[in-house]
């Protein structure tokens, strides 16, 4: 289930920063991925903790299989000490500190939606 979900997550993650992170200054690709796959992730483990079924095969393949793949720190660490190298503080600071700030905030809101359902 982990590797099937992984290599879902990290193909998809591919093709969409393949598009959106050439040409731009912020790594627009990782950033959405990243918010994505957190809101993804909150959803699940928010319906997992509801039904109680934190091991469920389904669980195993999105939310470490597939969104342990989609989303990516490493990428993202990378991408945030390649804009310091060049200097430019401010996109560095815009990408880290929206980075963190909306991939909590998406985490928190799919766990809300997950309440709904």
């Amino acid at each position: 289930m982990v590797f099937i979900g992984g290599g879902l997550g990290s193909s998809l993650r591919f093709i969409i920063s393949k598009y959106l992170n050439s040409d731009h200054l912020l790594p627009y690709g990782t950033f959405l991925v990243n918010i994505i796959g957190s809101l993804l992730l909150g959803m699940i483990l928010g319906w997992a903790l509801k039904t109680n079924s934190l091991t469920s095969p389904a669980n195993i393949l999105l939310g470490v299989g597939f969104c342990g793949g989609f989303t990516t720190f490493s990428t993202f660490s990378f991408e945030n000490y390649s804009l310091i190298k060049t200097g430019d503080y401010l996109s560095f600071s815009i990408y880290f500190f929206g980075s963190l700030i909306l991939g909590i905030l998406a985490i928190l809101a799919g766990i809300l939606i997950s309440k709904l359902f």
